[in-house]
This record gives C-alpha cells, structure tokens and sequence, in this order.
C-alpha cells in the first residue's frame, strides 16, 4: 500500500435490490429514496443526489396495473367456478389485495428503474444537428 493511503475502501454501491427493497438511495446507499408512501424524495439527505433528474414515469404503474389484473381475474374467475361466492365476497377480497399488490409492487418496481437509470447513466435522448 502506497505511503499515505487509506486502507478503508469505499462503501460498495448499494445492489438494485437494495435500493428496491428498501428504498436506498442508489449513490450512498442511506434510506432516503422515497419521501412519501409512491412518491421519490426530491434529493437525498445523506449524500444529496437529486432524485428530481431521473424519469421514471408512469411506465411501472402501467405494466404493473395489468400484470396484477390479469392475476385477479384469473384468481376471481377461478373462485367463482369453484366455490360460486356472493359478490361481497369477490368485492372484500380482490379490492384490497389489488390496491396492496399495486401499491406494494410500483415502490419496488419504481425504486429498480430509478437505480438502473442511476447506474447506467440513462439521459433523455438527442437527436444529433448535421455536421456537428
């Protein structure tokens, strides 16, 4: 070891379940991703990455609303043909159990496109000008 160096190495980068199960930040790795229960905090209070600059959009709510749904159905459907419940069950089962998976899956999916944007440096696409 070179005089003068420090034999403590960095913190490893928090891994991209890290940062989707439990919210770390995707520099530093503090818990300080999300500021609300769906919502990012706008930058982290540990290390000061701005969460603002990344776009992760409403494709997670999307893809996942379907994903989920189709599950229900297909759970609702099954239910039906093989016990024939009143409505009020179907609705006191499957309202809450999506509302749950939906909430519970869009932070973690969420938290992963964000630290993938973060590690692979993703940016808002340029078209190049000719000649330049």
């Amino acid at each position: 070891m070179p005089p003068g160096a420090s034999s403590v190495s960095a913190p490893a980068a928090p891994t991209l379940a890290d940062v989707a199960l439990k919210g770390a930040c995707p520099r530093c790795g503090a818990r300080t991703l999300f500021g609300s229960l769906l919502g990012f905090a706008p930058r982290c209070g540990a290390c000061g990455l701005n969460f603002e600059q990344f776009n992760v959009g409403d494709g997670p709510a999307a893809f996942l609303t379907l994903i989920l749904g189709a599950i229900v159905v297909g759970l609702a459907v099954w239910l039906e043909l093989a016990a024939g419940p009143p409505l009020w069950v179907h609705m006191m089962l499957w309202i809450p159990f999506t509302a749950a998976g939906v909430v519970g899956s869009l932070r973690l999916a969420k938290g992963a496109l964000l630290a993938s944007e973060y590690r692979n440096a993703a940016r808002e696409g340029r078209i190049a000008e000719p000649g330049a």
